[in-house]
């Protein structure tokens, strides 16, 4: 735990220093929220409507915008080598990334959000679940765009790479995500449920990814 806690640190130590990843999400998710109204145009019943899976969509955007920086700096400069040969197993050092890139991008975003909501005429009803929601949702999100960021750590440019693999494993967090976050709109029979689902798949990527990148990871470090 102490050195998960020490990898923590030091990324957003140096996330807070370069202020590029966080920064640039939350800039896409600012720049997506003000620019949807504008686009659909001033139907706030449609507004309403559309709005948690909009917030959504700007979030799984906004959180893939920055992953494949999870591996990368550490991987040019040797830093990622150097990890190996100390106490903690490749695994820990991938899920202390992963939990600092949900710090440093996903959170934030994930706070943001029902606080942005207005510009889409969010239900206020609303905006407890979709915080609650999102918070959960954002962690699965940062732990699978750091198996789509290890995987491809040694190609050059390879950030929409990134994104294609990722996007459709995002799938099923978007949609118990969206519906989780409409509680107050589908009821407790569905929302529940769709609740208890998005922390499952949270639970089995805390298991799954650190295995699936490490064995990646171990590829490019060889």
């Amino acid at each position: 735990m102490s050195v998960l806690t020490v990898l923590v640190r030091r990324d957003l130590l140096l996330a807070w220093r370069q202020g590029g990843g966080t920064g640039t999400a939350l800039g896409f998710f600012l720049t997506v929220v003000v620019l949807l109204p504008l686009g659909i145009g001033p139907d706030q019943i449609l507004l309403q409507r559309i709005a948690p899976g909009a917030l959504w969509i700007a979030l799984l955007l906004s959180v893939l915008l920055s992953a494949d920086r999870i591996f990368q700096a550490d991987y040019e400069d040797g830093s990622l080598e150097q990890m190996t040969l100390g106490p903690a197993s490749l695994e820990i050092i991938i899920i202390a990334k992963a939990f600092a890139h949900w710090l440093s991008a996903g959170l934030p975003l994930a706070i943001a959000a029902p606080a942005l909501g207005f510009l889409l005429n969010l239900d206020p009803g609303l905006i407890l679940p979709l915080g609650g929601a999102m918070i959960i949702g954002s962690l699965a999100l940062s732990l699978l765009a750091s198996l789509g960021a290890a995987a491809t750590v040694g190609l050059r440019r390879g950030g929409m790479l990134v994104s294609l693999l990722i996007l459709p494993l995002y799938v099923p967090a978007l949609i118990f995500g969206v519906s989780a976050s409409t509680a107050s709109q589908a009821g407790p029979d569905i929302s529940a449920p769709s609740l208890l689902i998005l922390i499952a798949i949270v639970l089995v990527a805390l298991v799954t990814v650190p295995l699936a990148a490490a064995a990646a990871l171990r590829a490019y470090l060889r």
